[in-house]
């Protein structure tokens, strides 16, 4: 009987090391108020301070793929060739590839004219190049609105997206039954301004190749938004289309969330908290339940769904999804708030929020 007591004495211990520790953080933010209390819950919790997060990313990249294009910066278009071989005709991770490349391209692209000198007819190769001349424009025009950019900027971003109209064309001939050509011109219809008869052509393209696609109604959402070609009727309407005709576990019904944060101008949180917006949170849920665990875009979903977790005071299921993200913050709605040092400190305020409230609630039960 005196081992069981020292037993249960010993493993007690930790928690009645932690419950002071926390008594004693709240005790210091009761009486030093401004201090980071609510950080330091976080981190107690295992999750990453904002100087820790990437902020390049939504989530971790699958095994080898971080060594595949480390090698391609490297200037190996061989890793390159093989990544894009390995993934085949799953054009969900086809396009996510070949943007990831398309990235590289547009900094330094001397291993993909390797490449194409190579082997001169290759779709894989045709069509990372059209992503990256399509990254490029973008990149050119910056990313500030329009007001804040500059004829030269202009320009250049014009000339580049119609130079991408005929890679996207080439890409397109190589490889007929690949979606990701099409989905790379959406980001050019936005561009140049395609009329919406012109956009509903190239979406004809696109779903006869890949009715569920993330990436493309991801990017047919901008367009379809208000502040490009659309408005918020508009986008709401697809979102919610989209979201209907999908099965569980294609990520779709992260778009009726997207659509209403695109056009959400309101400081009050209420608007995030009605039963429309429940359930739709309700279904992210399910959805990225039943999803492919190794689906490039569910941490997206996930970002979105601790979000409005959060702001929906549901903070045990927001902890949930935060501490599947936590290290990784280029996902919307952190994005919107800034690069780098900004985007990091609205995620990491947003989840200790959460964190603190579900510590409170655990503090009061033990009481």
């Amino acid at each position: 009987m005196t081992v069981l007591l020292w037993t249960l004495a010993v493993l007690a211990v930790p928690t009645v090391l932690f419950g002071l520790w926390m008594a004693w953080v709240f005790l210091k933010e009761f009486f030093f108020p401004g201090g980071d209390a609510a950080q330091e819950i976080a981190e107690a919790m295992g999750l990453l301070p904002a100087e820790r997060q990437h902020t390049g990313l939504a989530g971790p990249l699958p095994a080898g793929t971080e060594s595949a294009l480390a090698a391609v910066r490297g200037g190996d278009w061989k890793a390159a060739a093989k990544l894009m071989r390995d993934i085949g005709r799953d054009w969900e991770r086809r396009s996510w590839a070949a943007y990831l490349l398309g990235e590289i391209a547009a900094r330094e692209d001397d291993w993909l004219l390797a490449w194409e000198s190579d082997r001169p007819d290759d779709p894989d190769a045709a069509v990372v190049r059209a992503r990256s001349t399509v990254v490029l424009a973008w990149e050119l025009r910056g990313g500030k609105p329009a007001r804040h950019t500059t004829g030269e900027q202009f320009g250049g971003f014009h000339r580049m997206l119609e130079r991408s109209r005929e890679e996207i064309g080439r890409a397109a001939a190589l490889h007929p039954d690949d979606p990701t050509p099409y989905i790379t011109e959406i980001w050019v219809a936005l561009g140049l301004g395609y009329p919406h008869s012109e956009m509903d052509r190239l979406w004809t393209e696109i779903t006869a190749r890949a009715p569920h696609h993330y990436e493309a109604h991801f990017s047919a959402l901008q367009y379809w938004c208000a502040k490009w070609r659309g408005s918020e009727k508009l986008a709401v309407e697809f979102a919610e289309r989209a979201a209907a005709r999908a099965p569980l576990g294609s990520l779709l019904t992260a778009f009726p969330l997207i659509a209403h944060f695109e056009h959400d101008t309101s400081d009050d949180n209420d608007v995030d908290r009605t039963p429309r917006m429940i359930g739709r949170v309700d279904a992210g849920l399910a959805d990225a339940a039943a999803a492919d665990p190794a689906h490039p875009r569910l941490p997206e979903l996930r970002h979105l769904l601790a979000y409005y977790l959060s702001l929906q005071d549901r903070d045990e299921a927001a902890l949930e999804q935060f501490k599947l993200v936590d290290g990784y913050v280029e996902a919307l709605p952190w994005r919107y708030r800034g690069d780098g040092e900004a985007m990091a400190a609205f995620y990491c305020r947003i989840r200790n929020s959460s964190a603190q409230a579900v510590a409170a609630t655990a503090t009061r039960s033990t009481n």
